[in-house]
């Protein structure tokens, strides 16, 4: 059971690359897809999904072209896009029962699995309440459920952590783990935090490209000596900024504490601390576009 990527590229009017060549090989777990907003991320899952096709290379299934047969892989898909829309008027039972209906399920195992779904993502206790007065959470978590109602072998999810809050989260995430044991789970996200917890692989998208495929232990590890802290007076920071690459700043009472991401000291009394997925995040996709415009820009 898997997902072969083999040089896709997805490009719109004007010939704007949305997406550039990209080839994966997704198995079994879970593939966190981490990326920023217009990385190209949720034009990847469209593709995927079978809403679009791609402008070029080919998606396959179990070795099945899902352009050329994409009932093949409908069958088995359960997906939950960014932009996921209710009936504001409908139950959340009412609604998903329609979905069923949609996806072929029985109407007698559809209402069990209903119930089921419900109990899982909380809202038993709303369910006859109508959608349109659920908070943007709640409906967030009836897109979940809806993309559960198959019992799907590939799992698409699409910034799936929206209007969640803390505890919502960390029960979606351990969900994921749970059902990557025996099936295919993409998680795509721009929130570090949401793939750290979860994800067996972490593939980086930026500029619509596939800019590293790893675990985030072989990310931080790769890391290690890279990440400094350094006290700099708040009026320095903006040129600070400039000549360094930076992933976070608190400010105190004696100055901008920044974190730091450099291969050597960046400045005295700056000290070597921790890294974190965030910095490893930021360097794949921030550090090597510095790097190559300094070498441009003619300053090394």
């Amino acid at each position: 059971m898997h997902l072969q990527m083999s040089e896709v590229s997805k490009v719109y009017r004007g010939g704007v690359y949305a997406v550039r060549d990209l080839t994966l090989r997704v198995g079994t777990g879970v593939l966190g897809l981490l990326g920023s907003n217009g990385a190209g991320k949720s034009s990847l899952m469209r593709i995927l999904a079978t809403v679009t096709k791609p402008t070029g290379g080919r998606v396959l299934w179990d070795g099945v072209d899902i352009v050329a047969e994409p009932d093949r892989l409908r069958r088995v898909l359960g997906y939950l896009p960014q932009d996921f829309g209710v009936y504001p008027h409908l139950t959340a039972p009412e609604f998903l029962a329609y979905l069923a209906a949609v996806k072929g399920l029985s109407p007698r195992p559809a209402r069990a699995r209903i119930d089921e779904l419900l109990d899982l993502v909380n809202l038993t206790d709303v369910r006859r309440r109508p959608l349109g007065k659920f908070s943007g959470g709640m409906r967030q978590r009836v897109g979940i459920a809806q993309a559960l109602l198959n019992d799907p072998r590939l799992l698409i999810v699409d910034e799936p952590t929206v209007g969640l809050d803390p505890e919502e989260r960390m029960r979606f995430g351990n969900l994921l783990v749970e059902l990557a044991a025996d099936r295919v789970v993409i998680l795509s996200t721009h929130i570090v935090s949401d793939v750290e917890a979860v994800a067996d692989r972490i593939a980086v998208m930026a500029g619509g490209q596939l800019r590293r495929l790893d675990t985030a232990e072989q990310l931080l590890r790769e890391m290690a000596g890279s990440v400094w802290e350094t006290l700099v007076a708040s009026a320095d920071l903006p040129g600070f900024r400039e000549r360094h690459l930076t992933s976070r700043a608190v400010h105190t009472p004696d100055g901008v504490r920044v974190r730091v991401l450099d291969n050597a000291v960046p400045a005295a009394g700056a000290v070597p601390v921790e890294p974190e997925l965030e910095d490893a995040y930021l360097w794949v996709v921030r550090g090597q576009d510095r790097e190559a415009a300094t070498v441009e820009g003619g300053t090394v």
